[in-house]
């Protein structure tokens, strides 16, 4: 039932992130540097929210209330978009308040998640949610095009079916999914945080967070990939969305056997396999080939990658985390990547504007296969922290 509670919630999500990036460089003119710090925003406006959400789930164990605001903040948003017009703080304020709804909701899903599978199965379980998560957004983009496709470029119309399409997810989780039966260990008192505070005393856990925190600040948003391929391959806009179709289906094919494959190898690799893909898509991003070479190999492995490292990320994180403060390390967990690549945004869009593409490209290429290489030992011993 989360599952299905994603998979229509990101239906609506990819609706509108598919049109953000088309609808700001193209319709509006933003310069790469401003839409670098507009996706930065999306990528990290998450973060704080995140983090409140954990530690108010790990408090009343009210894991489906509390991701249940997350989810209706988002629609709500979709709401602000529509009323926003042309007013850039306005439509920022929206962008914001979709990201604190699904920062809010992130922890206490991914808490139901890890306390509903057993600790061998961890990798699988996350596989088959995000699966379904990953079938949402690949039909988001689909839904944006033959919208604008029909309405002839009207984007409100695709923010009005978003919010609906959000509206069913909500009720879906409300409906259907419940709250852990199992008996956990009694949440400690409102004023004691000290279950909190361990967090910063449990070293492999520690290590993790800095590994994800460093990986994300050399992860370049889907977005700003998008934006590299269609400037180099000439690609309409009218068709940018469907860059957003393809990859997700790929993820979606791959989540699950990627999954129950970390189970099996350890989760360390995995994801550092997902990170070597990364580095691949850079590589093809600076060959010169045809269009649909280019466009294809970039969807391949950013599908790989995110097969490889979305589900398995928070598997290796619950293995190193006691029940009382799930929901808080997997909070703390999210937040450091997308702190990282809050900073990639930045960094790559300021690139972008004082030099070229290929010169952004290249340097984050650098940059990503430096960290993987000094990061292998420290995930090798993780591994055998939570075998």
């Amino acid at each position: 039932m989360l599952g299905l509670t994603s998979l229509v919630t990101d239906l609506s999500s990819e609706m509108v992130t598919s049109i953000l990036p088309a609808y700001l460089i193209f319709a509006r003119g933003i310069s790469p540097s401003t839409f670098g710090v507009v996706d930065g925003v999306y990528q990290g406006g998450a973060s704080i929210a995140r983090l409140l959400s954990g530690l108010v789930t790990d408090r009343l164990r009210r894991y489906k209330e509390v991701a249940a605001v997350g989810y209706f903040a988002s629609a709500l948003s979709r709401v602000g978009l529509l009323l926003a017009g042309a007013a850039p703080a306005w439509l920022a304020s929206a962008v914001l308040l979709d990201r604190v709804g699904k920062g809010v909701r992130t922890a206490p899903r991914d808490a139901l998640i890890s306390l509903s599978a057993p600790r061998g199965g961890l990798g699988t379980a996350f596989g088959v949610h995000r699966t379904l998560d990953t079938v949402g957004a690949t039909l988001g983009p689909l839904a944006a095009f033959g919208i604008l496709w029909f309405t002839q470029r009207d984007y409100e119309s695709v923010l009005v079916v978003s919010v609906v399409v959000a509206l069913l997810g909500l009720a879906i989780l409300l409906t259907f999914v419940t709250n852990p039966a199992r008996p956990v260990t009694p949440a400690p008192p409102p004023s004691d945080t000290a279950a909190q505070a361990r967090l910063l005393e449990n070293r492999p856990f520690r290590a993790l967070a800095a590994c994800a925190c460093v990986l994300g600040a050399v992860t370049v948003s889907d977005s700003l990939i998008y934006l590299a391929v269609q400037r180099q391959t000439g690609l309409p806009p009218v068709y940018f969305p469907l860059l957003y179709v393809a990859t997700p289906a790929v993820y979606a094919i791959a989540a699950g056997p990627v999954g129950l494959i970390a189970d099996r190898i350890g989760r360390q690799w995995v994801l550092a396999g997902g990170h070597v893909a990364l580095a691949l898509l850079y590589a093809l991003l600076l060959r010169p080939s045809g269009a649909w070479l280019t466009g294809a190999g970039v969807i391949a492995l950013l599908g790989v990658y995110y097969a490889a490292t979305d589900g398995v990320l928070p598997a290796l994180g619950s293995v190193t985390l006691p029940v009382a403060s799930r929901a808080t390390g997997l909070a703390v967990l999210g937040t450091a990547q997308d702190m990282g690549r809050l900073l990639a945004s930045l960094g790559f869009g300021w690139l972008w504007s004082r030099g070229s593409v290929d010169g952004a490209v290249a340097a984050y290429l650098a940059a990503l296969l430096m960290a993987v290489l000094l990061l292998l030992p420290t995930l090798r011993r993780l591994g055998s922290h939570t075998e």
